[in-house]
């Protein structure tokens, strides 16, 4: 898309706002120019908003606050639930105009930032479904630790390994409920020997799991079931 086309629209936009720019996501609602189209010209929404002739607000650095909270709601919306920060770096990987976890930490833990969107959509029409997502988290009895990778307050038993292995030139991923022991039944079958690559802790092993095995699907083997 033209870069003036999106600098005409940022100023038509925020002119119809009294004046304010409008945040990334309410943008693309009000114009259909969605991040897939300025994040080829801008690394942030801020410059785009900035090279318009506007001053978006500041939050501790590069990004503003309602630029944060919106790409966090964009990925809410994008995997239907509250992004745990594992979730969070891996989109970031994927789409680097994407901010990483460390920048969503100066909103606090994972309940500081749910209270942070509420608040940031409390007045707007058509966030009934991030609202209800974010009061799940508000709400909850457990503690929550920033440190924790956003999986703190989740029970046990949601949790689960996905796995990276290598034998020979190949490489597998795979899920399991007890690290090492799916490795070594896959092992014992390997006669090039089998070696663990990396070993990660998540609430989503399947889908994480799926994702990896999606990217990766030239270079690795394919064994039957996960356990």
């Amino acid at each position: 898309m033209d870069k003036h086309v999106i600098l005409r629209e940022i100023k038509r936009t925020a002119e119809a706002n009294g004046g304010v720019p409008l945040g990334m996501e309410k943008f693309a609602r009000a114009t259909g120019i969605t991040v897939a189209d300025w994040g080829k010209l801008w690394v942030r929404w801020g410059d785009a908003v900035r090279e318009a002739g506007y001053e978006p607000n500041k939050l501790q650095g590069a990004y503003d606050a309602s630029d944060l909270l919106e790409r966090f709601i964009s990925l809410m919306r994008e995997l239907r639930r509250f992004p745990v920060f594992r979730e969070l770096d891996m989109k970031h990987r994927q789409d680097r105009t994407f901010p990483s976890s460390t920048v969503f930490n100066r909103f606090g833990n994972k309940r500081d930032i749910a209270a942070a969107v509420i608040k940031h959509v409390e007045a707007c029409e058509g966030y009934e479904d991030i609202i209800a997502m974010c009061q799940a988290v508000t709400e909850g009895g457990a503690s929550v630790d920033a440190s924790d990778e956003g999986l703190g307050d989740l029970p046990a038993e949601n949790f689960g390994f996905v796995y990276l292995v290598k034998s020979g030139r190949y490489y597998k991923v795979g899920r399991s409920d007890a690290p090492g022991r799916r490795e070594y039944d896959i092992g014992r079958h390997r006669p090039e020997g089998l070696t663990t690559l990396h070993v990660i802790r998540t609430d989503d092993p399947q889908g994480i799991e799926n994702y990896w095995k999606s990217r990766f699907a030239e270079r690795t083997w394919v064994t039957s079931g996960s356990t």
